[in-house]
């Protein structure tokens, strides 16, 4: 099969968070199960690393917006260990900024522009290059106008053989509203800014636009895809979700087991397996007690936390509970960068209890593998996630994940009840509610598990160390929608309208 995946991001060569994961390890996998698969991005060249092989092919895309044409080089390279052809797509008025979406003063202005200057410029890239996708995958706002594209002009120009278009959403929470007359940078016919298709209370709205064209839509996990249409989660897109039938489904993310192997990792002062993490786990977390300047002591349970800081994931519980969770018999090391204002609550907290709580502002790749190693607890209390990636990372370094139970960590952790732990599948711990109680009740169970119940623990991390995420077997199941979708195209029951 011949897939092109079109994101706004990918590793290594730009990422803001997890999509740039899931481009990659995706697109990969799918390489691996023996397709064809080309990934398309923009060329953020702030953003990509040195060591990159590039090749200019030569060829130009041009894409009209509302009069002005706007156009790109096209470099091409390979993933790194794969045979995933990659397109970058190089404006650099658009894409050379320090910056993937956002500048010192917000929201670049013409994000709009840019974005749909992208969708069109990666569809015509697919024709220059001659790619002849059968499945062309787009993932969230700013590749919406894909599907859009697809169904519409090389609808019109290909019937029914033209390629099935998929939408991916990471996130309903960024959608890519602009006002009406973004539509007449679209290229498309006014006739589509409809309630059904691409209007959102007299505004334009590029994901819903992805979703109501898409013959196939996606979310990163079947928690999350059941969630998001609801009014509490739906963020006003709950409708044109429900519509979709059966052709929405929801699929767990994996995760690059490669690249996060505690076996392998060049990160960590020392490597483990799921025989050996005992040593291996203790020379971590004494490497990262010290690392972080906190009192080198194995037998106090050491928390983990690496994420946006902002109150979707949980930051708003810790700052409510912040004086319980000084008084747990625990340290806590936190990594991440967002909300000023929470930033500086945990300072305040390291501050108070310099023997119990650091905090680093900022990201470091490396850092991010010794927290995860040297923990022996992970936290991620969010309001809401539609997959995360963190959960997965700390299983596999056994390290025992303590979440909220929602999206795709209700489905990747299970709760260690004492039914779940005598079946032998219980890998972590779920906060009854979001609430700061909640949180504090969960923790101290946790505490006293790690503590007072080390076989019980050991169990914990042996099942949560065993279990396989890695992209295999979300990627096989990507391939059965792919061809869902084809089917539906080439033998439609229903048309779009």
């Amino acid at each position: 099969m011949r897939v092109v995946l079109i994101s706004p991001e990918a590793v290594p060569f730009s990422k803001t968070g997890g999509l740039a994961d899931v481009a990659s390890g995706l697109s990969r996998a799918l390489a691996e199960l023996g397709h064809e698969v080309t990934l398309i991005v923009p060329f953020h060249r702030r953003h990509a690393p040195e060591w990159l092989e590039l090749k200019p092919s030569m060829l130009l895309v041009s894409v009209d917006l509302a009069g002005s044409t706007e156009s790109a080089q096209l470099w091409e390279t390979q993933l790194p260990g794969s045979n995933v052809q990659v397109v970058l797509v190089d404006h650099p008025g658009y894409f050379g900024r320090p910056g993937l979406y956002v500048g010192p003063e917000g929201d670049y202005h013409d994000n709009a522009a840019r974005y749909i200057f992208f969708s069109r410029a990666a569809l015509r890239a697919c024709e220059v290059l001659k790619l002849r996708p059968e499945i062309v995958h787009a993932n969230d706002w700013q590749t919406g106008l894909v599907p859009a594209t697809t169904v519409v002009e090389w609808g019109a120009r290909l019937g029914r053989q033209r390629p099935a278009a998929v939408m991916t959403l990471h996130n309903l929470a960024f959608q890519g509203v602009y006002n009406v007359q973004t539509m007449l940078l679209t290229g498309l016919d006014w006739s589509y800014f409809n309630w059904k298709q691409m209007e959102f209370f007299n505004d334009l709205n590029l994901l819903k636009t992805g979703i109501a064209f898409a013959d196939m839509v996606t979310t990163v996990s079947p928690t999350y895809s059941r969630e998001v249409q609801s009014s509490e989660f739906g963020w006003g897109l709950e409708g044109v979700l429900q519509s979709k039938g059966d052709r929405f489904v929801g699929v767990l993310n994996g995760i690059d087991d490669a690249e996060w192997n505690p076996e392998t990792d060049p990160h960590l002062p020392a490597t483990f397996g799921v025989e050996t993490f005992e040593v291996g786990k203790a020379r971590c977390k004494a490497a990262l007690q010290a690392e972080f300047s906190l009192p080198v002591r194995p037998d106090v349970p050491l928390f983990g936390m690496i994420s946006r800081i902002t109150s979707q994931k949980g930051f708003d519980l810790i700052e409510s509970a912040k004086q319980q969770i000084l008084d747990l018999p625990a340290q806590f090391v936190f990594l991440g960068t967002g909300d000023e204002r929470m930033q500086d609550v945990l300072k305040a907290m390291a501050l108070d209890a310099p023997d119990k709580v650091a905090v680093r502002i900022g990201f470091n790749e490396g850092l991010a593998h010794r927290i995860e190693a040297g923990s022996d607890l992970y936290l991620m209390p969010s309001r809401y996630e539609p997959c995360g990636l963190n959960q997965f990372y700390s299983m596999r370094y056994g390290t025992v994940p303590i979440v909220s139970k929602v999206g795709g960590l209700a489905d990747s952790v299970t709760d260690a009840t004492d039914l779940n732990i005598a079946a032998g599948v219980a890998t972590g711990f779920h906060l009854s509610g979001y609430t700061a109680d909640a949180l504090i009740e969960v923790m101290q169970r946790a505490i006293d598990t790690c503590q007072h119940q080390p076989s019980t623990f050991r169990k914990l991390i042996e099942t949560g160390m065993r279990s396989d995420w890695s992209w295999r077997g979300s990627a096989r199941k990507y391939v059965e929608i792919y061809e869902r979708a084809i089917e539906g195209v080439r033998h439609p029951t229903a048309s779009h309208e």
